[in-house]
């Protein structure tokens, strides 16, 4: 689910518990296609419309609310994207950055472009996807060194990965109207 502030930016992504949780604790709010907001209790008398995935809950069945509002919090999404495994597999987008090949997460592991050994720093600029086959290949070696080369050339990103690129499941058509807030925010 697409999580936004108080001020309609997009924050973060959570699972659908999640989401449950938080507008039963009347933390946040349903948004609708109409960018309607709803209480946990305006939710469940809404019903399923068409299109809407049902879930079930004791006693009754209502829609998987696909964005959800936070009702206290106004504060805009830092620019700043932590250097973590999740995120530089997201920028990747879980390709091997060596020969192109998409494959699921178990399957990859992050490579140091100029390797560790050579003195090669843990950043944005210097880790990237491989598959477990090309990080063999290319041991502690650079990639002129070994004869291979780099798909693209890794950078720090504009912004939050898994939001730009919908990594976690992909887009729903509920989160278009909010998604251009994060194109004006990256730019």
């Amino acid at each position: 689910m697409l999580v936004l502030n108080r001020s309609f930016l997009p924050i973060h992504l959570a699972s659908v518990r999640r989401a449950c949780v938080l507008l039963h604790q009347e933390v946040a709010r349903a948004v609708d296609e109409a960018c309607e907001t709803f209480d946990f209790g305006a939710w469940c008398e809404r019903g399923l419309l068409s299109g809407d995935e049902p879930l079930g809950l004791v006693g009754r069945v209502i829609a998987v609310p696909r964005v959800v509002l936070l009702v206290g919090y106004d504060r805009v999404p830092r620019r700043h994207v932590r250097f973590t495994r999740h995120n530089v597999y997201a920028r990747d987008r879980h390709t091997c950055q060596y020969c192109g090949r998409s494959l699921p997460r178990h399957e990859l592991n992050l490579d140091h472009v100029v390797p560790r050994s050579q003195g090669g720093p843990s950043t944005w600029e210097n880790v990237v996807c491989s598959c477990h086959p090309c990080n063999r290949r290319k041991g502690g070696r650079t990639p002129e060194q070994c004869g291979i080369r780099l798909l693209r050339r890794p950078v720090r990103p504009a912004w939050t990965p898994f939001l730009a690129h919908g990594a976690l499941g992909g887009r729903h058509p509920q989160w278009s109207p909010f998604l251009p807030a994060i194109e004006a925010v990256a730019s």
